[in-house]
């Protein structure tokens, strides 16, 4: 659960306060004059045959995965394609990697040579970072909130994005990275994120906002079979915002760790409280539904837009 949000800092994707070493000598061949002998009869020299000469097959090159590593990074870090990665283990689902597995990294004779580790080639990030917004906490932290957007035209997971702080040259003041609320961003379509600066610093001038990396969804592990219905939301006690409402089942299959994400907008479109949470039933059979009731706490308000994105897992044997 989110804590509780209050206080607004900044706002907007921009915000700025007026402030050869020489060869050595060829060596001389020395000729020698020898006497010349008569030539008398000499046997063909001895020629063995031919023997086969064995191919040289490369030595695979294995990795281990470590804590917070993904299919896309560990590709761009040996140079190699994700569906080659896949291709190589048998991955169906990327989501299913566990630290301490051991890849097969696929290799070519023609292009790798043993020992040297291909240069990862940078591959242009599909999503874009909009609508930030700033939030102070009691605690003296302060909440960035806003949304991934996904212009590339493919389904994406994996999403990583930084946002810093910035001093007036531009310094780094301080950083944070995560991920948005959503595991699964739809084409065209976008998730909230919502990161902490634990320990902000007191002033900052500007901000940045990086996009890291992203991956084509595996969509097999997905259900997307879910229709959430009569969503309605409004003011509770102590500040707190309650949306309510039905997600319904509306394909052949079992849903599985159903979720929902939650995401508050004021007038200016602006991300101010989002909540991942569970309805009261995270299996919904196919043609049942259940209910929902989730509170959050708005940065600010009033709320105007509520969004509701719903998640669920197929239930693999």
């Amino acid at each position: 659960m989110i804590g509780l949000l209050v206080g607004l800092s900044a706002c907007g994707q921009v915000i700025t306060r007026p402030t050869a070493t020489p060869l050595p000598a060829t060596p001389t061949a020395v000729v020698t004059a020898a006497a010349t002998v008569r030539p008398t009869s000499t046997p063909a020299p001895y020629t063995p045959e031919p023997t086969a000469t064995p191919t040289v097959t490369p030595t695979p090159v294995i990795y281990t995965i470590r804590s917070g590593d993904t299919l896309l990074a560990i590709a761009n870090r040996f140079g190699v394609s994700v569906a080659a990665l896949q291709e190589s283990n048998g991955i169906l689902d990327p989501r299913s990697l566990r630290v301490g597995q051991e890849l097969i990294i696929p290799t070519s004779a023609d292009t790798v040579v043993a020992g040297v580790e291909p240069t990862a080639t940078a591959t242009p990030l599909p999503f874009a970072i909009e609508n930030l917004f700033f939030a102070e906490t009691p605690l003296g932290g302060l909440w960035c909130f806003g949304n991934v957007v996904n212009g590339a035209g493919v389904p994406l997971e994996g999403v990583q994005l930084a946002i810093s702080l910035l001093a007036a040259d531009n310094q780094v003041l301080s950083r944070v990275q995560g991920a948005p609320v959503a595991d699964l961003v739809e084409v065209n379509g976008r998730a909230p994120f919502a990161l902490l600066f634990p320990s902000a610093p007191a002033t900052f001038a500007g901000y940045q906002a990086e996009a890291l990396t992203a991956m084509p969804a595996y969509l097999g592990g997905y259900y997307r079979d879910l229709d959430v219905r009569t969503a309605a939301g409004g003011g509770a006690n102590f500040g707190t915002y309650q949306v309510s409402g039905q997600v319904f089942n509306v394909g052949p299959e079992d849903a599985v760790q159903v979720s929902l994400v939650i995401t508050l907008y004021d007038a200016a479109g602006r991300v101010v409280g989002v909540r991942r949470a569970e309805p009261e039933h995270n299996v919904i059979p196919p043609g049942g539904h259940t209910e929902f009731e989730i509170d959050l706490v708005p940065a600010t308000g009033p709320v105007v837009t509520i969004e509701i994105i719903p998640q669920a897992r197929r239930n693999s044997p």
